[in-house]
């Protein structure tokens, strides 16, 4: 098991660290012997050469006892007026930590739109680049305090997995309360074994999984398996390791035998295709016939009218799509080429035919294998 870790943390230098607020705070406020430490171990591991993004939780947690809240609130305005107070808090603590080992530090907000959105999502990332070319330590959140459902990334972890082909990082580490993936529930069976090396995130990891979450956070373990296949899906290896436990990212980094490490696909998607994969939201589907799931699957093809059998959802030119196995099973995401109404015209029907149907010719693909993304 440890050759399998030093083999796949060799290469680590950029490591995206997210926290989440089951580590940050203790007894509903800020976990402020927390800060300290993390601020002298990143510091120390940045004198070793490593780069850090980090993705943090916490404003929300940070911020509802000055509303005079005895737990963190149910109704979004509220927890969004906590947000604003705690976002403020939060980064304070962080500078003020930081400082002291004469680290600058950054703070970046964003909503699930700035990712969807590709002119924002290369702004962000050229944003990224700078920061950490010029040593300065990013520390991001989602913007909660305006963010709504249809902006909303759904948790930190999520945020953190889209972050590992944003910042083209070499390693995702989700930081938790618990010291990685158990076989059962480790909270409520004294016999649950830590899972040391997952190859894949499949139904059978997600079933046996601890799926509870924090009181004071948004995601849970089942969200960081998500995660972990997102980071996965673009060939980055991740860990789920306790925060709470001393040196922790210094013993991951060493490729020690350190809470649960994700091994990466072989078979990885390129940025762009991580970006039409798991950052965009999909304005509608197509069903497709075996053949055309196997020369997508297999051959990385084109998919063609012919094996479109269904179409679902209103949706134009360029606009983003799912594409539905004959089983219902979502199996690529792509940007098509012609609108939902002229696909449905074209399906099951060779290239040849689209002009003399649809009185244009935009092209012999409904998507573009260059515009398509294997799931």
């Amino acid at each position: 098991m440890l050759e399998v870790r030093q083999r796949t943390l060799s290469s680590v230098k950029l490591v995206v660290v997210k926290i989440g607020s089951a580590v940050l705070t203790e007894s509903g406020q800020l976990n402020h012997p927390f800060f300290i430490r993390f601020a002298a171990e990143i510091a120390a591991l940045r004198e070793q050469g490593y780069r850090f993004v980090i993705v943090t939780s916490g404003a929300v947690a940070a911020g509802f006892e000055a509303l005079g809240f005895s737990a963190p609130p149910l109704t979004i305005p509220e927890k969004q007026a906590c947000a604003a107070i705690g976002q403020l808090r939060l980064m304070r603590q962080y500078e003020t930590e930081f400082a002291r080992h004469d680290v600058a530090v950054a703070q970046v907000l964003l909503t699930a739109d700035d990712i969807r959105n590709r002119r924002r999502y290369l702004n962000a990332r050229n944003t990224l680049q700078v920061l950490l070319g010029n040593e300065i330590l990013p520390l991001v959140n989602e913007n909660d305090t305006v963010v709504v459902r249809e902006i909303k990334f759904g948790d930190n972890d999520n945020l953190a997995a889209l972050l590992t082909s944003l910042a083209e990082v070499d390693l995702l580490l989700l930081l938790t309360d618990l010291d990685g993936v158990y076989d059962c529930d480790p909270k409520a069976s004294g016999s649950a074994s830590l899972i040391s090396v997952i190859d894949e995130v499949d139904d059978e990891i997600t079933a046996f999984a601890c799926v509870g979450k924090s009181v004071t956070g948004t995601g849970g373990m089942l969200s960081k398996l998500e995660a972990a296949r997102r980071a996965a899906a673009y060939g980055i290896p991740t860990v789920i390791a306790n925060g709470r436990r001393s040196g922790v990212m210094a013993r991951v980094l060493a490729a020690e035998n350190e809470g649960t490490i994700f091994l990466p696909r072989t078979n990885r998607l390129s940025c762009r295709q991580h970006w039409l994969a798991f950052a965009v939201e999909p304005k509608g589907s197509l069903h497709l016939d075996q053949g055309a799931v196997k020369a997508l699957l297999e051959r990385g093809t084109s998919l063609l009218p012919k094996g479109v059998i269904r179409v679902e959802g209103d949706f134009g030119v360029g606009d983003p799509v799912s594409c539905i196995d004959p089983a219902g099973l979502e199996i690529a995401r792509g940007l098509v080429a012609y609108n939902s109404s002229d696909i449905d015209k074209i399906a099951g029907l060779h290239s040849r035919e689209i002009g003399y149907l649809l009185g244009y010719d935009a092209g012999a693909d409904v998507i573009h294998r260059d515009n398509l993304a294997r799931l």
